[in-house]
């Protein structure tokens, strides 16, 4: 470990917390607080409440949040702690680094749900009791200090917006040398970087899932012991969690975007050919294409058969993989010479592309030259190729001021959606309350499931408003809906080629795409809603990844067919089918699907409670006489041998009536209802008849 201090951040978060929890029941002066904390510094503030409400509580997490997201400015993180220290009395310099500090994803920065202007929080009370806990802990760690910080972390873990990172993250903000943040780059470097001997890593409980507060207090006092042994050159938690975020070796690191300083050919020879042709490249050309290598193991492989096996090619193994595989569009290089010049900077524009017609340096991405010319730098800069900078933020910084300005992506503005309750779920979709806690039980369980419902009982309605219920937000970046018909393929959902320009090219599908967005946000739910789903080729759509849907195979990878990558369906995605009932090709749903999917019935929901409060409301003569018809329809539909209870008449047709009563009502069963008898019973014209007769005086 370096004798640079990357830490200063430290005292002044420490000395923060405490500030912080004098307003544990001061909620009130802390929101107005909150508001100035963004005057004064003259950053944007974010949006705090639904709807643009006036903020009436904040827990401490979303407070320490405002300046640890990993879209803001380092500029604006330290106007927004000056703004801080003014107003809270903080004492501690403010910080100059902010060095292996791990930071939120910005749209999913506050603790608590949005309250719609209601400011009793159950939530934010069950946070302050942690914040609270947490810092007592560290203060004395006795058998009842951990008992309360034990019980409170699990009381904020069963939060709809929590997970494992976000939790732990802030935890480490306010004491790091108690608590240890378990993101992805921590959790990547403790369990497989193989930095942490074998034997320590056996001794730590396996994160899967949201981790229980005894599993966590494990953790951190098993790698407590290791780092306090003498055994590891780290001494503590904050040393760890800066090596693990400037690691040389592959981790991926979800901060964006990343940056890379780059040699572009001994002496930098090719820099000004790539300069005006606006590409970088890499050599190792015996190794040919670099993507048909599908792990890096393989990569290993062919790199010690091809340069010989007596040396370990570690660097250069990390050179062309990082360069293939971890790069990224809008990712900026700074381009070097020798060890004390930088010569140019860029933005990645392009994935990896292989072109054998060159002459040298066959593996390219494009890029974007902003910066080209000379300028010295005191350290000494890396030998490789290729290295990967992006936890190195005082380099970065460094580097950018030789260019007179920082090239960085534009803070985005969180985006906030109305929250969705249980109650308004039940309000909608006129579905029990014990229906609908079977329902979010078995969608949690199986992680498939098919409604199957009448015509009319609303089950594209109802599937969404399951996904915002569970969700407790109308979040529609997290919920996808598609169709199925016969001629749906593989192709579309999966990937296939595609006509392009004149030729073809690879493209990614819908169910691709999504499941990716969903992997790379795996503490919060997404759902993928199929309507029509008994009418498409299910073989042949889902093709092979049919197995990877089942619950117990999630998260487990396999080849793609069309591309060698490996490919998994997240833990967090949940896949909803849709299906009529009186759908006569029901019967023809294979085994594998009734095998991967359990099936809920929904049926119409004219007793239900939330449907006799819309029924009240309407407060109408006519509509209750014609509902009380078309129950006594439906019991006609379900003694019927050649239709059954899957035929019955759902209550959607009679939702959202407005306007003129009558003319509703008279267009609901000319148009739609009697058309309906009519297909039920073609062959038995009187009963039409007869039943029609009886719809039209219910509203004469």
């Amino acid at each position: 470990m370096e004798s640079t201090n990357h830490f200063d951040w430290v005292p002044f978060y420490r000395e923060f917390a405490e500030k912080l929890l004098e307003y544990k029941n001061r909620r009130k002066e802390l929101c107005v607080l909150v508001h100035q904390i963004f005057e004064k510094s003259g950053v944007k503030e974010p949006r705090l409440e639904a709807d643009g409400a006036e903020l009436k509580d904040i827990d401490p997490f979303s407070v320490c949040g405002l300046f640890n997201k990993n879209s803001m400015t380092k500029a604006n993180r330290k106007e927004i702690l000056n703004a801080i220290a003014l107003l809270f009395n903080v004492a501690s310099a403010t910080p100059t680094s902010f060095d292996g500090v791990p930071l939120l994803n910005n749209k999913n920065a506050t603790y608590y749900y949005y309250s719609n202007g209601n400011d009793e929080h159950e939530e934010i009370e069950i946070l302050w009791g942690l914040f609270e806990a947490a810092l007592a802990y560290e203060k004395k760690q006795t058998e009842d200090t951990k008992n309360a910080v034990s019980v409170r972390f699990d009381e904020a873990m069963g939060l709809k917006n929590i997970g494992n990172s976000k939790l732990t993250m802030p935890l480490y903000w306010i004491a790091p040398d108690a608590y240890l943040s378990l993101d992805s780059v921590n959790l990547e470097y403790i369990y497989k970087s193989d930095k942490i001997p074998e034997n320590v890593v056996q001794e730590l409980p396996p994160v899967k899932g949201k981790v229980k507060a005894s599993q966590y207090l494990m953790i951190v006092d098993t790698l407590k012991r290791y780092l306090q042994s003498g055994a590891s050159t780290l001494k503590d938690f904050k040393e760890l969690s800066w090596e693990a975020w400037h690691d040389p070796q592959e981790i991926e690191v979800t901060q964006r975007p990343k940056y890379w300083l780059y040699a572009p050919g001994e002496g930098a020879k090719y820099w000004e050919e790539f300069y005006k042709a606006g590409i970088m490249g890499i050599g190792w050309a015996s190794l040919d294409d670099l993507s048909k290598y599908e792990t890096k193991d393989d990569l290993s492989v062919k790199m010690k058969e091809v340069y010989g096996p007596e040396k370990s090619h570690r660097n250069n193994l990390n050179t062309t993989w990082q360069f293939a595989n971890n790069m990224l569009p809008g990712d900026i290089v700074f381009v070097k010479k020798g060890l004390k010049t930088i010569i140019g900077r860029g933005v990645v524009q392009s994935d990896y592309e292989f072109l054998p017609e060159r002459e040298h340096y066959k593996s390219i991405r494009k890029v974007r030259w902003t910066d080209k010319g000379e300028w010295q730098v005191t350290d000494n800069l890396p030998l490789k190729t290729l290295t990967d900078i992006t936890g190195l933020t005082e380099d970065i910084e460094k580097y950018n001021s030789l260019f007179g300005e920082e090239l960085e992506t534009p803070e985005i503005e969180e985006t906030k959606y109305d929250t969705y309750s249980r109650e308004q779920f039940l309000g909608d979709v006129f579905l029990s309350s014990a229906q609908f806690d079977e329902l979010v039980e078995l969608v949690k369980n199986e992680k498939n499931v098919i409604l199957l419902a009448a015509p009319g009982v609303g089950k594209t309605y109802a599937a969404t408003r399951l996904a915002y219920a569970m969700m407790r937000e109308k979040n529609t970046e997290r919920v996808m809906m598609i169709q199925f018909h016969q001629s749906y393929s593989y192709e579309d959902f999966i990937m296939g080629y595609r006509p392009f320009e004149n030729g073809f090219r690879l493209e990614s599908g819908v169910f691709y795409n999504f499941c990716a967005k969903a992997r790379q946000d795996e503490e919060n739910d997404y759902f993928f809603i199929i309507d029509e789903i008994n009418r498409g080729n299910l073989s042949k759509i889902f093709g092979e990844l049919f197995m990877l849907i089942e619950n117990d195979k999630r998260g487990k990878e396999l080849q793609l067919l069309y591309k060698k990558e490996q490919f998994s369906v997240p833990k967090n995605l949940y896949i909803i089918g849709l299906m009529n009932t009186a759908d006569r090709s029901l019967a023809l749903v294979d085994y594998a699907l009734r095998r991967r999917f359990a099936f809920f019935e929904m049926k119409p929901g004219f007793d239900s409670e939330g449907f006799k409060v819309y029924q009240d409301k309407l407060s109408s003569t006519k509509f209750n006489k014609l509902i009380e018809i078309v129950k006594e329809l439906n019991e006609e539909i379900e003694r019927d041998e050649t239709l059954g209870e899957g035929f019955c008449i759902g209550h959607s047709y009679f939702c959202n009536v407005e306007g003129d009563m009558d003319k509703t009502l008279k267009r609901i069963v000319q148009f739609k209802l009697i058309p309906l008898l009519k297909e039920y019973w073609f062959d038995e014209p009187d009963k039409v008849k007869e039943w029609s007769d009886k719809l039209r005086k219910a509203i004469q």
